[in-house]
């Protein structure tokens, strides 16, 4: 019987610290989706627990991604989540001027400078690679290939038949806990008939099944075939959920803001546009809701100091010991 994670690690400022270094600096992260970017010039930008990134399209047709950040005095590129330049990214703070390959141009007014040398500054590179459309950073040079990240996952889509749809819609919601209290409640079905009594109505008698297959979570509700819950529920290290179904997909990234404080983002997957949504938005929004009520509980009582550990269930909760394994690493 595995016991969790103390208390304490849940809303830390020292563990959320040691977790932006050693897990969201070294994992690769979901930036976007390529079509978001389809142009020269055209941009997306996001704060990954901290890290502050942009991917931009570039004259030659390459997206290329970099630190939200001037080389000058650190002020940001770009603003917002996504929009456009015409044919430079211009810091907002003192005008410095770069390409959009990440070179600088024109320090914008500097003067003279002794030992100023302008190929010396070009912005911060991140790696950017994508698969299946959805563009992924990673802050550490030295990760394995993002190919060998996803491959059981595109394993599972390629036998299932699965394709990724067109990005029609994003949203995000902040909750007041922890990113682990969210991810372990998205890596169990164990509290699916208590919360979401509508999920458990749809799913019936179905056999509900979880298994880590490397840097993936799979879960299966076994004998809904063609039901609204019919498809693959994916969940990719270290806080990317990837569920896709028949008719779309949704893409839920769980980002720690800070301590004890998370937002949701979801981009939702559908050739049809945003129009064709309707019940997948409706459903999206009811479970979300439910969720964020009983992970703000949960918050509140690891907070409150009465409690320390607890025990996972060998049946039930076998990806949240797995989860909750790989972190005790970084904190021993």
């Amino acid at each position: 019987m595995q016991v969790t994670l103390p208390a304490r690690l849940y809303g830390c400022p020292d563990a959320w610290a040691r977790e932006r270094a050693a897990v969201f600096g070294r994992a690769w992260l979901f930036l976007g989706h390529e079509a978001e970017a389809a142009a020269p010039g055209d941009w997306i930008a996001t704060d990954l627990a901290g890290h502050r990134l942009l991917a931009v399209r570039g004259g030659d047709g390459i997206l290329r991604a970099f630190h939200n950040v001037c080389r000058h005095r650190a002020g940001p590129l770009v603003r917002g989540s996504g929009g456009h330049c015409e044919g430079e990214l211009v810091c907002a703070y003192h005008g410095w001027r770069y390409t959009l390959d990440g070179r600088l141009r024109a320090a914008t007014g500097f003067g003279a400078a002794e030992g100023f040398d302008p190929r010396t500054l070009g912005l911060l590179e991140v790696r950017l690679e994508t698969w299946r459309g959805l563009a992924f950073i990673c802050p550490d040079a030295g990760a394995r290939p993002l190919a060998d990240h996803v491959a059981p996952l595109e394993a599972l889509l390629a036998e299932r038949g699965l394709e990724m749809a067109a990005p029609a819609l994003r949203r995000s919601h902040d909750l007041g806990c922890d990113w682990k209290v969210y991810a372990e409640n998205y890596l169990e079905g164990y509290h699916i008939g208590s919360v979401h009594p509508v999920l458990a109505g749809e799913l019936g008698q179905a056999d509900y099944r979880v298994r880590v297959d490397g840097d993936l979570v799979v879960q299966e509700a076994v004998g809904v075939n063609d039901g609204p819950q019919a498809g693959v529920w994916g969940w990719l290290w270290p806080n990317l959920g990837i569920n896709v179904y028949r008719d779309g997909a949704m893409i839920e990234r769980m980002t720690p803001l800070g301590p004890g404080r998370t937002r949701l983002d979801y981009l939702f997957l559908n050739d049809s546009g945003p129009g064709a949504l309707g019940e997948a938005l409706e459903a999206s929004d009811r479970l979300t809701a439910e969720d964020a009520r009983i992970c703000e509980a949960v918050q509140a009582n690891l907070s409150a100091g009465a409690y320390d550990t607890g025990v996972l269930s060998a049946r039930h909760e076998a990806a949240v010991a797995w989860f909750q394994s790989r972190l005790a690493e970084i904190h021993t």
